[in-house]
């Protein structure tokens, strides 16, 4: 369970609320495996917060925990999670090459949208550096010529074309397209005033994230086109 409050006197209330529903039902929270974490704001965080206490006992503060799955950070980044989530895919992908080297090309393909493109919680990532981006993207691409045994420097594209399969950035934008459809078909008053707001940041990444990768895709196209008419010409 994950309460959040603006400030920690509202913090404070809700877990009142919640020691006395623990009360009622003959429940009991455990103290040791609660935590606390206080968000920055524009980059900035408080140095004096008042403590937060469960039971009595004050809850440890700390700087990230991982919730489903997920890696939250006091700063709001998503540099943590895409760093888990490309550790996780190498170790997937290793996986499947070894146990199955000798399987078929259809059955490869398979195994790699099962278990090497469902990148958990990706379409939550909006704050993050290229850097950390680009290496989930080169692991993407390496776990497949590893899977389908291609040289270590073949195109990333050619290969994904030639096995109808998305490449890292295709994949990307259908998880962003996926989440965003189910937010605007939500009955929930909260997720629905969120998706009717066009200053949306999360619709505005969406937007970024396509835009982005239809211009880097025209402008291959046109070098490669222009490299061709070079050569025929």
């Amino acid at each position: 369970m994950v309460l959040l409050s603006a400030s920690a006197c509202g913090l404070s209330k809700l877990l009142n609320i919640c020691e006395r529903y623990a009360l009622t039902h003959g429940l009991a929270y455990n103290v040791k495996k609660s935590e606390s974490m206080v968000f920055q704001a524009r980059g900035k965080c408080l140095s004096t917060v008042p403590p937060v206490k469960l039971n009595g006992t004050p809850l440890k503060r700390v700087e990230h925990f991982k919730y489903l799955g997920h890696v939250v950070t006091s700063d709001l980044k998503d540099n943590a999670d895409i760093e888990r989530e490309r550790r996780a895919l190498s170790v997937r992908a290793n996986m499947i090459a070894r146990r199955f080297a000798r399987c078929s090309i259809e059955v490869k393909v398979t195994l790699f949208r099962a278990y090497c493109s469902t990148f958990y919680t990706s379409s939550l990532w909006t704050s993050y550096t290229q850097k950390q981006y680009s290496a989930l993207r080169i692991q993407y691409n390496n776990a497949f010529r590893a899977l389908m045994g291609l040289p270590r420097f073949c195109s990333a594209s050619g290969m994904f074309a030639e096995a109808r399969v998305d490449c890292f950035y295709t994949t990307m934008r259908k998880r962003c397209t996926s989440l965003v459809r189910r937010v605007r078909a939500s009955a929930n008053s909260v997720l629905s005033m969120f998706a009717s707001r066009l200053d949306c940041h999360y619709l505005n990444h969406c937007s970024m994230i396509h835009t982005y990768n239809d211009k880097l895709t025209s402008f291959l196209y046109q070098s490669q086109f222009k490299i061709i008419v070079l050569t025929l010409g």
